[in-house]
């Protein structure tokens, strides 16, 4: 592999022109060499506005370039799957915006089919990346704050016009949840080392009508060893400001994110033992993309090891669970 990862983005929306084509415009070792959107206008307008030689507006004829390594797949939810999939069978390595399916049967093929063509896929967590995140791990993992005992993160999020894919269901896979939720759920498996859930219940509030997505959503889920999440997700809030939390609980102190707090029991007393720094010059979101793609450039180079994101299964395992639970209005046992 060139020092250089010459990439395409398909999809051209909102996180594509908020993260993936700035970042990668002036990333290091990235090349953006092609943008792909169903709407070819927008695609060749961004691509000017990036200083990218080529626009389409169908994957094929993306992967049919020479000059490419990579791909990032930000389409909307329900291509995540057979995009990656193409792009794979093409020989491309990928970075998907989450969800990488939306089943864990679809995470599956994906997985096998990135084992076959000995390619890198990779999926766009990217509050793993955030530099809060990385410190607050560093607590977990070293056993600073002894053992967890759960988790609580929510965000609400003010209610905006029903238009667009991500309010049809089969387009989407979900609402409230998946849009808002699942990020917390991976967030908070990762801190955990991923444990194995054993029931979980929730609720979830949606109107009328098979293929609306719900507003809301309640969400309790137990792991093995007593460990204890819950979450608590709106797109429907209304408020005088939207809000997003997350919290640690431990035996021996507790942690909070946004702005990362730790608190630690020293000597029988609570003491603050948060770190110190100046304040990044760059908003929590755009430095988390930005680790997020150098990270992924540098497995593709094989600077950094490369796991297949098999946590991935477990993560949607438990969606659909989440999402059985709302429905039938009963626990879920795994």
């Amino acid at each position: 592999m060139t020092e250089t990862v010459r990439i395409g983005v398909v999809g051209a929306g909102a996180i594509a022109q908020l993260a993936h084509l700035p970042v990668l415009a002036k990333m290091r070792g990235a090349e953006l060499v092609a943008i792909c959107d169903n709407d070819r206008a927008k695609a060749r307008s961004l691509a000017d506005r990036f200083g990218v030689p080529n626009a389409f507006n169908d994957i094929e004829d993306l992967l049919e370039l020479d000059d490419l390594d990579a791909v990032v797949i930000a389409t909307p939810n329900h291509l995540h799957e057979p995009h990656v999939l193409s792009a794979l069978a093409g020989g491309r390595h990928v970075l998907c915006e989450r969800p990488l399916s939306l089943t864990s049967r679809g995470v599956e093929r994906i997985l096998a089919a990135a084992s076959r063509a000995d390619r890198t896929v990779a999926v766009a967590n990217n509050h793993r990346y955030r530099t809060d995140v990385q410190a607050l791990s560093r607590f977990i993992s070293g056993g600073e704050l002894g053992k967890i005992t759960g988790m609580r993160a929510g965000a609400f999020q003010f209610k905006r016009p029903p238009e667009g894919w991500r309010f049809r269901r089969a387009e989407s896979g979900g609402g409230a949840f998946l849009d808002l939720g699942v990020p917390l759920l991976d967030l908070a498996l990762w801190l955990s080392d991923f444990p194995e859930p054993t029931r979980v219940t929730a609720h979830m509030d949606r109107p009328r009508g098979g293929s609306a997505v719900e507003d809301a959503m309640a969400v309790q889920l137990e792991c093995a060893g007593g460990l204890l999440f819950q979450f608590d997700v709106t797109s429907a809030y209304v408020g005088d400001e939207e809000r997003w939390w997350f919290a640690v609980l431990a035996a021996r102190g507790s942690a909070r994110l946004a702005p990362l707090r730790v608190v630690k029991e020293l000597n029988g007393r609570a003491t603050d033992v948060s770190p110190s720094g100046a304040a990044g010059r760059e908003s929590a979101f755009i430095q988390s993309y930005r680790a997020e793609l150098a990270h992924f450039l540098a497995q593709v180079r094989g600077e950094a090891p490369y796991d297949p994101p098999e946590d991935q299964v477990t993560l949607h395992r438990v969606v659909e669970a989440i999402y059985r639970s709302a429905e039938e209005g009963k626990e879920i046992r795994f």
